[in-house]
This record gives structure tokens, sequence and C-alpha cells, in this order.
């Protein structure tokens, strides 16, 4: 007798926990050949609002741990990744990567993430400093995370651009909330799996699927979103600038009509942990 594959059912990465939209909505995915390959799940500004109380439950345990140790949590992600390439590159090809390429975006993803880890205890002696000043006191700038941070998610190297998107964000003590790619979502289901038997506190990353047409509106008024960071055309670039200036969010976003070399070295590196930071500078009287 012929056995039927018992097919995953994909779900999205909230909170810890794997679920499907609250509405129960999902859209089809084919694979590179055009043939059904899954439902995914369509998320909705209800699940946004969620993933943000999520994020938002994780944020002071996460901001509070050491350096040293989100360190090591990202350096144990990238083990992760390293260990289950094949998992991956079969995500990857469900959107069309041949072996090749899937191989290149899989490897140059875990060097970003071993790139991140070893910023994470040095970043603060960098952009931290002790000012000189005109008075009789000792004047010193400290970083402090942002808060929650909202990613949106190219098409273009849908593993590679996610994770350089959000690494920087979460290892300077941020949490956040992230649109996957909308016509290549499943990578980032995997990803949210791998997530899960980490040492990633839950809350820290989560990761929502659907359309941006959906969740970007609210992704650009809530308030408690503190900064966006990503890839948008520029209809949601005028949406996502106008809702945080209401708001008041920093953005920092690429346009989509530009090539962005998610590979390139200018792709990571300090100015993108700046860029999720809040500078606090502190006034102390010398003798007092």
């Amino acid at each position: 007798m012929t056995r039927l594959p018992i097919t995953k059912t994909p779900k999205v990465y909230v909170g810890g926990a794997f679920i499907r939209s609250e509405s129960a909505r999902t859209f089809p995915l084919a694979d590179a050949t055009g043939k059904f390959f899954a439902n995914i799940p369509q998320c909705t500004r209800k699940d946004l609002r969620n993933a943000v109380e999520a994020a938002a439950k994780a944020g002071p345990g996460w901001a509070k741990r050491t350096p040293y140790n989100r360190g090591q949590i990202l350096y144990r992600l990238a083990e992760m990744l390293e260990a289950r390439q094949a998992d991956m590159a079969d995500a990857l090809a469900v959107g069309g990567a041949r072996p090749a390429a899937a191989t290149k975006e899989i490897t140059a993803t875990i060097d970003r993430l071993i790139h991140y880890a070893g910023w994470a205890d040095k970043y603060e002696q960098v952009l931290g400093s002790v000012n000189p000043v005109a008075s009789p006191h000792f004047n010193f700038t400290v970083t402090e995370p942002m808060g929650i941070v909202g990613v949106l998610a190219p098409d273009e190297a849908p593993l590679l651009a996610l994770v350089s998107l959000l690494t920087p964000a979460i290892t300077s003590g941020n949490t956040v909330v992230a649109l996957a790619s909308s016509t290549q979502p499943y990578p980032a289901i995997v990803l949210g799996e791998m997530l899960a038997t980490s040492d990633l506190p839950g809350g820290v990353v989560n990761l929502l699927t659907g359309f941006r047409k959906e969740i970007v509106p609210t992704l650009a008024t809530h308030t408690h979103l503190r900064a966006i960071t990503g890839v948008a055309n520029a209809d949601e670039r005028k949406t996502l600038k106008l809702g945080a200036a209401d708001s008041v969010k920093r953005v920092k976003l690429l346009k989509a009509e530009d090539a962005v070399d998610w590979y390139a070295d200018r792709a990571q590196g300090l100015y993108e942990l700046r860029d999720t930071l809040e500078f606090k500078t502190t006034w102390h009287p010398i003798g007092a």
C-alpha cells in the first residue's frame, strides 16, 4: 500500500510558541515548479499587536542580559543553522534557489550571525564615550536599547536579508517583530523552528507572515514600536514615515526600487547596531 506523506503545517513563531493566524486565514504557497507546497498563515493586525505584546514582555529580561551572554546566544543560533543547512536549503529551494545559491545564502547568514555575536560585547566601548566639558563635571555617554523594533524583510535573499535586519537589533538588547517576505516566507518559518530550540528567549524575535498591505499601516502607527527598519516601496515608505511621525519612532528604510547587495560588507557592522540604540548622557558633579 502506498503511504501518504505527512506534510508540515507551517506556523508562525510568536512569543516562543508556534501559532496560526488569529483569523485562521492562510494563503497558498507554490514551489518553484508552480505546484502547491503549503498554506502559509496570513497574519492580521491583531497578530501584530499580539506579537508586540510578546516582545514587550521579553524586552526587560533580554535587555538585562550581559552583552557577552547575548553574544553566546547568537553564536549558538549560528551553530544550529550550520547543523541544519540541508533543511534551510530545502526551504530556499521552494522559492527557486538553486543548490549553489542556497548554500551561498546560508553560509553568508551564518557568517552574519557570527559577526554580530562578536560585536555584542564590544559596541559599547566604541559607541560610548567620556566627554570633555568646560565645567566641573564628569560627563559620559552610554548606549541603551530602544525597545521593540519592527522589521520589514524584502523578497530578495529572504533568509539573509531577514537575519541581517533583525540581528543588529537583538544584539543590542532590543526585541523584534518581523514581517517575512510575502513571496518567499518559508525560510522564515524554518528559521522560527531553529529559534524555538535555540537559547534565545521566547518573545525576543517574533516572525509574522502575510501581506504588507494589511500589516504596514499598523506597524507604522503602533505606539509601542520604537523603531522600524527594512525595505519598502514608495507607498509603504510614505505610510511608515507618516505613521512614525505621529507615534514618534525612528525609521530606517531601504528603497525596494534599489538593488541591495545583502552579501556586501556594508550590509553589516557597527552602524547597523547604532541605528537601533539610544544614547544617554550623564553629568556628574566633580567633588560632590
